[in-house]
């Protein structure tokens, strides 16, 4: 199978992922539509940051096949991936604790650069250019994630909500074409959770991305996922509209423990 034959910019078929005797992922398939605003959602332990990882390559599938843009991809290393176009956020922030905001942001776009090390070592005019533009790329999207005026501040010296926000800025500066977010609400006030909305449907237009997003906040992910896929002990027990997935009563029992 080298190719694929579906229309979805993201597939994975029949993956499971195994760490000694425990299955942390089974069986899993899902398929992601070009341009997709797509849910998974799930009880803690669920598997859904070990589904990510595995989409990564941080992971590798111990059965099944992944793939993205028409190409199998896993097997491949993260760095390969990330250049491949998929990019992701962490359920724990994991910002450069020693850079600035600034420096975050820039410092994803080198997987982008034509430059080799000499250049920066000699301080070419390659490397000086697409610093400058590194630069200017970094600045336009602190300003759409309004965070420009703390482009000089320690990164980690940020309010919580703004360090997510920057984590998301970060990952978008390396221009992938699937953002993963992980948990990207969490630790949000209600007005954060509402704003981020907001911000996640603009940069899917503004960036023409897909995005799959991993979230607990349930009011987030049902007012801005068009398709959700419950993920229970690793394995896939709904798949649906928002609405459909709430009526669902393997997703009620999942969540509620009752039948």
């Amino acid at each position: 199978m080298n190719g694929n034959p579906s229309s979805g910019v993201l597939q994975a078929r029949k993956v499971t992922k195994r760490f000694g005797g425990l299955t942390a992922v089974k069986d899993l398939s899902l398929d992601v539509p070009q341009g997709a605003l797509y849910g998974l959602i799930g009880p803690n332990g669920a598997g859904k940051t070990t589904i990510f990882n595995l989409l990564t390559g941080v992971y590798q599938p111990t059965e099944g096949e992944i793939h993205f843009d028409g190409q199998r991809v896993d097997g491949r290393p993260p760095y390969d991936i990330a250049n491949r176009g998929i990019a992701r956020t962490f359920q724990n922030i994991r910002l450069f604790p020693e850079m600035t905001v600034l420096e975050n942001v820039m410092t994803a776009q080198h997987l982008r650069t034509r430059q080799w090390l000499v250049d920066a070592v000699v301080g070419t005019a390659r490397h000086e250019r697409e610093e400058r533009e590194a630069r200017d790329k970094a600045f336009e999207l602190l300003r759409i994630f309004r965070l420009d005026a703390l482009a000089g501040e320690p990164a980690t010296s940020l309010p919580y909500g703004s360090q997510r926000r920057l984590e998301i800025a970060r990952a978008l500066a390396t221009m992938p074409k699937l953002l993963l977010l992980d948990e990207p609400a969490a630790g949000m006030n209600p007005q954060e959770s509402h704003s981020l909305m907001d911000l996640i449907r603009s940069i899917r237009q503004q960036f023409a991305l897909t995005i799959v997003l991993v979230e607990h906040n349930m009011k987030v992910v049902m007012g801005i996922c068009e398709t959700v896929q419950v993920i229970d002990h690793g394995e896939s027990i709904a798949l649906g509209t928002p609405s459909e997935v709430q009526r669902n009563p393997q997703v009620i029992e999942a969540y509620l423990g009752v039948g």
